[in-house]
Order: structure tokens, then C-alpha cells, then sequence
């Protein structure tokens, strides 16, 4: 076994208040195995990952926050930061907001703290939507189709000529202002005056509206890839897994998921960091269209909050290659690993929970069927399984049993709506998840030749946009 290192401390960093972020947890259990000392700079206490016995602090965030466009408020926090940890540390980003502050003063922490090159502000263009559909382009990459619409009548008519539902998203969902109703990072929107209305806020949203031509989740279409990368895009851990259940279901973030190599993803996935010379943890999203091709969703220009799944049979995950990575030390060999499972159990029980009223009939446009895997592949797979859980863990409880009684307090309302049902706004999103999008400018009577529709908007385009969730 490789020998590790551990007298670098390590740094892990998440402005997204979210208490139940796992993979947070991950990290902190995957280096303080280790015998790395651990600091957090999270929400007040943490959270239940607060309880680790793997971490050495919890330090506050940013006092009043953090304006991502002008990120000084961070620097000075890390600083004060680092002043009592005593000596250099490994800085970790745990969500895109902070991948995106840090690489922003990563000049002004490098005497502190070891982070990876990331020039020209790179996060920030790989999490801006936009700047992604233009670099899929660029080096031929399968993205869904977007329009970047230039006024209210534009997005109503991209909309319909993209085929309603169409999902859209904000260029640069870390711009927009917290508790703005309606305004969320991506929306599925169900009629053109919706599409409409959200362009007619963009001032509010702070960045430029995108329509994507909407993809239909169904089985073995939801897939994501993670890796780690030294200096030139050169990948020093990296694999592709598919989601088996999602929340929320079929749209969200992974609750169970499978590591499954597939050449498709992971050479899409390693020729777009090797032409933007990514150094760093990423996390991409695909998903299968009908016609069996894999398009990119998504870049997220840190670790998933699955990054666990992905460890090799000695135990080595892409933040443990980064730190060995970032540290001088030699990054072994990866050596097996596929067909583990990972189960996010919180959303694992939602997800079961309300799958079972959701349709499970085929998207109408008849989708290639799944690859075939060998059945020596699969031979090797079973013998390998084993099962990561994101709470549970035998040598550190705390955390699962902090989590379990927060999330069962704070959910008991409204996991009671949830098992009741879905309202009529969530099982419209639920039946539009599981069908293809029709054509509007080819498939729908009354439409012309240039794609101009002569019949009026259908009725329910006063209903407000169902949220989809991508992550």
C-alpha cells in the first residue's frame, strides 16, 4: 500500500448552507482516515458532519456572507483561518460557489494554502452555462441543444420550436439573490409565457436565461463522471458511474448510484479536460438521449457529493489524489473499483418512497435500448460490489445519528405531504420527465412552415413553473 504522507493539514470549504451535504462528510472522513487534521469552514456547528470524530474544527464562514463577484470577505476569513491552523494547508472546495470565490483570490491564499492552477478564472467560465454550451461546441462534445434568447418573444419562440417542456437555466445560478421567488437555477417549463416571464427577469436573476432542448430521464440515462487532474488535464483518478435512483426522482441528485465504466462518458469527459488543461476535482453530468448519445448537462468544478464511489480497492478517491497530488507525494496507480455502489440514505428513502407513483411507461420516441454489458464484465462487477454509504459508518456513528434525527425533525411535515402524493404541478413535471418533448415546429397541428403556431397558447400557461433539479 502507498505510503500517505499525512503532515499537511487539509482545509474544506462549503458556502452553500446546506447541513446535509455528504459529501462534506466524505471528505472529512476520507483524509482524517488518513491521519490528515481536518478543518471545515461550514455553517455555524456544521452540521451533522460537524460530529465527526475525523475533524479537528469547524470554523465560521464569511461574516454576512459572500458576495461571489467580490470574494475579499473570503480571503479574509481563510486567512484567520489559517493563522490558527499554524502552518500551510491543503484548501479543498466543496461546491461550485466556492471553486469559483477561491480561484478568484487563489493569488492572495497561495502562501497559506495549497490549491490547484486554475487560470482564467476557469471554474467560473465551466460553471457559467452558457460558456459551456460554447466550449461542447468548440471541441465537439454532445450538449443539448440551447438557445440564449435575446428578448421575451425570443424565449417564447425557442421554447416552441425546442419542443415543450423545455428546461431552463440560468447562466450563472450563483448570482441569483436568495429567498427570490420563482427564480431557481433550473426550471422545466411547461408553456412559451412561462419562458417568457423568466426572461423578463433577468435583470433580477443577475445573468443571461438559456433554453435547452429538455432530454426525457428514464432507465440508464442519468451519468456522471468524476476525476481528479494534476497540471495539463493529465487524470490521476477518474470514472464514470449511473444514477439508479435520483432525488428528486429522476431529475435530482444522486440518492443511489453504481460506478460503470462507459468508454462514451469517460472520453468525452477526459478530451474536455485535457483541451482546457483542467487541474482540480470535477464532476460532470450526461445523460442519454434517445438516440443513445451521451450530452454533457452539467460541470461542476469540484467534487460530487457522490466523489466516494469512486474509490479504488486501496481506498484512494479523488480528494485523497488531490492532496497527494497538491503535496508532492506520488498518486498510485488506480487499481479496481467499478460496480461499486454508493446510497445517499436520506434521499435513497424519499426517492423509493415517491418513485413508486411516478409512470414508468417508455419515452415515446422509442430510445435505443441500453448498451448490452459482457458477461464477464458483469462477472467481475458482483464480485467487486460493495456498497458506500454517504451517513452510516461503523468507526464514526455521530454523524449518521445527528443526521437521522435532523432529518427526520426537520421533515416530518413535509415527507408527510410527500407520501401523500404528488400535487398536480409535480405529477405534470412527473409525466413530462418520463415522455419525449414533442417537436412543436414539426409534430403540432397548426404549425407553419417557418414554425409559426396559428392556434393560441394552451390554458395551463398561467401555471407557474415546476422546479427540475440537477444537483
Amino acid at each position: 500500500m502507498h505510503a500517505f504522507a499525512n503532515h499537511v493539514p487539509a482545509v474544506v470549504l462549503r458556502l452553500d448552507r446546506n447541513p446535509f451535504h455528504h459529501g462534506t462528510l466524505g471528505a472529512v472522513r476520507s483524509l482524517g482516515r488518513k491521519g490528515v487534521e481536518v478543518h471545515a469552514v461550514v455553517e455555524a456547528g456544521g452540521g451533522p458532519m460537524g460530529r465527526s470524530r475525523y475533524l479537528r474544527a469547524v470554523h465560521p464562514g464569511p461574516v454576512g456572507g459572500l458576495d461571489p463577484e467580490t470574494p475579499g470577505a473570503l480571503t479574509e476569513c481563510l486567512n484567520g483561518v489559517s493563522e490558527q491552523i499554524g502552518r500551510p494547508a491543503v484548501l479543498i472546495a466543496m461546491d461550485d460557489l466556492s471553486a469559483i470565490a477561491v480561484s478568484r483570490v487563489a493569488p492572495m491564499l497561495r502562501e497559506r494554502f495549497r490549491i490547484p492552477h486554475q487560470p482564467d478564472n476557469l471554474p467560473a467560465r465551466v460553471a457559467d452555462k452558457a460558456e459551456l454550451s460554447r466550449l461542447c461546441a468548440r471541441w465537439d462534445v454532445p450538449h443539448p441543444e440551447t438557445v440564449v434568447p435575446a428578448s421575451g418573444a425570443e424565449a417564447a419562440e425557442a421554447a416552441w420550436r425546442l419542443g415543450l417542456p423545455v428546461v431552463a437555466k440560468w447562466s450563472r445560478p450563483w448570482l441569483l439573490p436568495s429567498g427570490a421567488d420563482g427564480l431557481r437555477s433550473t426550471t422545466l417549463v411547461h408553456t412559451t409565457a412561462e419562458a417568457r416571464r423568466l426572461y423578463e427577469r433577468s435583470a433580477e436573476a443577475g445573468s443571461r436565461l438559456l433554453l435547452q432542448r429538455f432530454l426525457p430521464a428514464g432507465p440508464d440515462t442519468d451519468w456522471f463522471f468524476h476525476g481528479a487532474f494534476t497540471r495539463g488535464g493529465h487524470p490521476l483518478l477518474a470514472g464514470s458511474g449511473r444514477k439508479e435512483l435520483s432525488w428528486p426522482v429522476r431529475t435530482g441528485l444522486t440518492a443511489v448510484g453504481r460506478w460503470l465504466p462507459d468508454p462514451a462518458v469517460e472520453e468525452a469527459a477526459l478530451r474536455l479536460a485535457e483541451r482546457l488543461g483542467y487541474q482540480g476535482i470535477l464532476d460532470l453530468d450526461f445523460r442519454r438521449d434517445e438516440r443513445g448519445v451521451f450530452r454533457l448537462v452539467d460541470f461542476n468544478p469540484r467534487p460530487g457529493a457522490q466523489f466516494r464511489l469512486f474509490t479504488d480497492t486501496a481506498g484512494l478517491d479523488v480528494v485523497q489524489a488531490m492532496y497527494l497530488d497538491l503535496t508532492g507525494q506520488r498518486v498510485p496507480q488506480p487499481s479496481g473499483g467499478a460496480g461499486r455502489v454508493f446510497v445517499a440514505e436520506n434521499y435513497a428513502l424519499l426517492a423509493a418512497a415517491r418513485g413508486r407513483s411516478l409512470p414508468r411507461r417508455r419515452p415515446a420516441a422509442d430510445p435505443a435500448p441500453p448498451k448490452p454489458v459482457p458477461a464477464a464484465e458483469r462477472g467481475q462487477a458482483a464480485e467487486r460490489a460493495q456498497v458506500e454509504a454517504a451517513w452510516f459508518a461503523s468507526d464514526d456513528l455521530r454523524p449518521f445519528l445527528a443526521m437521522l434525527a435532523a432529518f427526520l425533525g426537520r421533515g416530518a411535515a413535509k415527507g408527510a405531504r410527500v407520501l401523500r402524493g404528488v400535487p398536480a404541478q409535480g405529477r405534470r413535471t412527473a409525466r413530462a420527465v418520463v415522455r419525449a418533448p414533442r417537436q412543436r415546429g414539426r409534430e403540432e397541428p397548426g404549425a407553419t412552415s417557418a414554425g409559426a403556431v396559428s392556434r393560441p397558447v394552451p390554458p395551463e400557461a398561467s401555471a407557474e413553473p415546476d422546479e427540475l433539479v440537477t444537483r
